[in-house]
């Protein structure tokens, strides 16, 4: 059966506990991630046969790590060592990616010198029918993003179905362009694009609403994900499928979330979820792209996709780690236990 092939920077995550106490406990977590191993880490969970691929160099640690994601049931064929450092991020425990406490050690990684003509693009996609990459690699500096544009091309003009998380990383767009002067290039080759309607206006320049506010209901935010799919459907002709999330902080400490996916001309919208607490923010993102790629892959229908999708994505907010540990019994029961209708109802 053909593989999903996820490609990106394999990193290590410290997580420091909060106001200096790892320093008084004299240990910090450490966990092994990246958002494309995410995804693919999910995907192995729910028994879609997937393949990661990145860059590693030729040193014990990126072994250990290499032989920590094969034990997960994952294919690294074709995995490309070179260079000299695995890189990694620090992010103090409760934060969220986005938020100003995350520090990058990513500079002089491993990664980081991929340009293109150094990867055989060939045998990263033997085999494969769906390549998933993500906007954090092309914000790297501009030798990676050609290398991405270099990986999409060769796997657009293999008909290999492309999907793009347009996840937005400000502390990484550090090169001199604007993620929309690059973005789109590579957007031009995808199937499937997830972000949320800030993220589609900052790296493609969709159109976004000046008067939006946070008093904004479910039906307008909903309205405004069908009118950027649009125009990200009329932009890149090859994109035929466009999902968009809401995640909303919900005091004191939960969390307000639902997601839309926009297909053949419809909106599909999942059920609204509302958590009073969240264990991890790290990797939701990453469970919803999968649930994405998975639904497409056993080909089920829109709603069903759309609602597997938020459910797994939610359902990562309640674990510590990078990935998911989820099976598809688990998001299954989670969906059917969720407390609230689709917000369009």
């Amino acid at each position: 059966m053909s593989k999903v092939c996820c490609f990106g920077e394999l990193l290590l995550r410290f997580s420091p506990h909060a106001n200096g106490e790892w320093i008084r406990q004299a240990t910090m977590p450490v966990f092994v991630g990246g958002a494309e191993l995410n995804v693919a880490t999910a995907l192995a969970n729910w028994h879609v046969p997937v393949r990661y691929n990145t860059v590693l160099p030729h040193n014990a640690l990126a072994d250990d790590m290499l032989n920590q994601i094969q034990t997960l049931g994952i294919d690294t064929a074709g995995m490309t060592r070179f260079g000299s450092r695995v890189g990694s991020y620090y992010l103090p425990q409760g934060s969220d990616l986005k938020n100003a406490g995350v520090i990058y050690d990513r500079a002089y990684s491993a990664f980081s010198e991929l340009a293109p003509g150094k990867v055989d693009w060939e045998a990263v996609l033997d085999g494969i029918s769906w390549l998933h990459v993500s906007a954090i690699s092309p914000a790297l500096s501009q030798a990676v993003a050609d290398a991405c544009l270099e990986l999409l091309t060769v796997a657009s003009t293999k008909g290999i179905t492309v999907s793009m998380d347009l996840n937005y990383r400000a502390k990484l767009w550090q090169y001199g362009k604007r993620p929309s002067q690059i973005m789109p290039a590579l957007v031009e080759h995808c199937d499937l694009v997830m972000g949320n309607i800030w993220a589609a206006h900052t790296l493609l320049d969709m159109p976004l609403d000046p008067n939006i506010t946070d008093d904004w209901t479910a039906e307008q935010y909903v309205a405004h994900a069908a009118q950027t799919a649009d125009a990200i459907r009329e932009r890149f002709g090859r994109c035929r499928i466009v999902a968009n999330t809401f995640r909303f902080d919900n005091p004191p400490g939960g969390i307000r979330y639902y997601a839309t996916l926009h297909t053949n001309g419809q909106t599909y919208v999942a059920p609204e979820f509302l958590l009073n607490s969240v264990v991890d923010k790290v990797g939701s993102g990453d469970c919803f792209m999968a649930g994405l790629i998975y639904g497409h892959y056993n080909r089920h229908e829109p709603q069903a996709i759309i609602d597997f999708a938020a459910a797994a994505a939610v359902g990562k907010l309640q674990e510590f780690g990078d990935a998911s540990a989820q099976t598809e019994a688990d998001v299954r029961q989670r969906l059917q236990h969720s407390r609230s209708a689709a917000p369009t109802s």
